[in-house]
């Protein structure tokens, strides 16, 4: 017959049930009330290596569609290969959208996850310092290498136009296969697969380029707030001016660089899926910002 367990050992259990409630809560305070910028770093490195162990077990990451329906995914949004297409890389919430021309706008055809990316928030800088870039960006045939390390890789054109009239630095910015990254977006080779499909044939089909905006988060006003106060607030809300444009008509912007800085024209203005990205500056010196 089992011992009956003391009233002491049952206070003592109970005590040590307390602390352990009280140091959960506090731990998860300290994390809500951390400046964003610091709590998002501790969740993006929390969440890639999740995303790592997941990719190196085998497992699917979580939201990645049906990779087998491919033909029956297109048919349900009526959608076929060869259109022209456009895509958006959001960093902290791990996502790439696809979005493909249908009656004259861009809809959204599929969200994949983002194995891996490297850095912080925020753009890149310099050759080495392991950022993943943010910008407006164009993809073209000569960015693709299906022979890659990576299984299939496109180069995003990294640095553009904006990049270099702020010098910076840096080559072979790519979305590609696996999961390892060293300022690149590493899709998985499933997943790359698909998307090297879709782009392919987008070429293929007559679009000469397509446009690639990479964001840091979802550019809502909520979340820009929230990183009033860090050293890349201005070019964010820069991005967001180009993000509201896609957003409202759902055609790509068309995007230069002002006095170093991103202008954007609404894509309803121009209507331009596949020509060359200009703008108008007041100052006379705008340069396309995705040469």
């Amino acid at each position: 017959m089992a011992e009956p367990i003391s009233k002491s050992k049952r206070r003592k259990s109970s005590l040590a049930g307390v602390v352990l409630l009280a140091l959960v809560v506090i731990a998860l305070a300290a994390v809500v009330l951390m400046p964003a910028a610091l709590r998002d770093s501790y969740l993006i490195s929390a969440e890639r290596h999740h995303r790592v162990w997941l990719a190196s077990t085998g497992q699917a990451l979580p939201g990645t569609p049906d990779l087998t329906r491919l033909d029956q995914r297109l048919a349900e949004n009526g959608m076929s290969l060869g259109t022209p297409i456009l895509m958006r890389v959001f960093k902290r919430e791990f996502e790439l959208e696809l979005f493909m021309l249908k009656d004259g706008r861009y809809d959204l055809f599929a969200t994949y996850p983002i194995c891996k990316w490297s850095g912080r928030l925020g753009p890149k800088i310099k050759t080495g310092d392991h950022q993943a870039p943010e910008g407006f960006y164009t993809v073209d045939k000569t960015a693709l290498n299906p022979n890659s390390r990576w299984h299939r890789s496109f180069n995003l054109g990294f640095p553009n136009a904006y990049d270099r009239a702020h010098g910076r630095t840096g080559s072979f910015l790519m979305v590609h296969g696996g999961c390892g990254s060293v300022g690149c977006y590493a899709m998985t080779d499933p997943v790359i697969t698909e998307i090297w499909n879709i782009v392919t044939r987008a070429l293929d089909g007559g679009q000469k380029r397509f446009q690639v905006q990479v964001f840091p988060f979802r550019m809502t006003d909520q979340n820009l707030a929230s990183y009033q106060g860090e050293p890349s607030a201005g070019f964010w809300r820069d991005l967001k001016a180009g993000y509201d444009h896609f957003e409202k008509d759902r055609l790509p912007p068309t995007v230069g660089v002002c006095d170093k800085r991103y202008v954007f024209t609404s894509g309803a203005i121009t209507r331009d899926v596949t020509g060359p990205v200009t703008a108008t500056c007041a100052a006379g010196n705008t340069t396309a910002a995705t040469d």
